[in-house]
């Protein structure tokens, strides 16, 4: 798979990101309160633009990647999220695909990532040969806990790092009989 699958739910649309994504990706990485548990650093312009080369890049090196998460209805850009291999050097995080998603703050609250995640689960399950997916997050982010815990993830180790401790979560995949 050399790009992102679109996929459709109720009120979303995931797709492949786009140039024309950019600004609304830059304000979001941008916004204090959406890195507050992801590194704690707002991003630059420059490293919004890195981070949507390499979604987008590994679609072809990996066969999964990130999309762009957009209103069914309207188009508008509310987050991203997906599977990535971003060599961390985690040993529990190596060789699985690594789950994450962020929401622009107009995006929260409403159900969205809890949408978006299981989408993209519901993908991996049919798609990718690996029989566990693994994500980490913040403890602090107890919005995104509950996300995780809801779409099938248990937690199953933490990890200290610069920025604090962050948990570790599990998911096996899910075979439809």
């Amino acid at each position: 798979m050399t790009t992102a699958p679109t996929i459709t739910t109720d009120r979303l649309v995931l797709r492949a990101h786009r140039v024309d994504d950019f600004p609304a990706c830059t304000a979001m990485w941008a916004d204090p309160e959406v890195v507050r548990f992801i590194g704690g650093k707002p991003r630059s312009a420059q490293d919004a633009w890195f981070a949507m080369l390499r979604y987008s890049g590994m679609w072809g090196l990996l066969g999964f990647g990130y999309w762009a998460i957009t209103d069914r209805h309207t188009g508008t850009f509310l987050g991203e999220g997906g599977f990535g291999d971003f060599q961390r050097g985690i040993a529990e995080l190596e060789g699985l695909p690594e789950m994450g998603w962020a929401l622009a703050p107009a995006a929260w609250g409403g159900g969205i990532a809890s949408e978006a995640v299981t989408a993209m689960l519901t993908w991996a399950d049919a798609h990718l040969d690996s029989t566990q997916t693994r994500c980490i997050i913040s403890p602090e982010n107890e919005a995104s806990v509950r996300v995780a815990e809801k779409s099938g993830f248990s937690r199953f180790a933490h990890i200290d790092e610069p920025t604090g401790r962050s948990l570790l979560f599990r998911r096996s995949r899910s075979v439809k009989g």
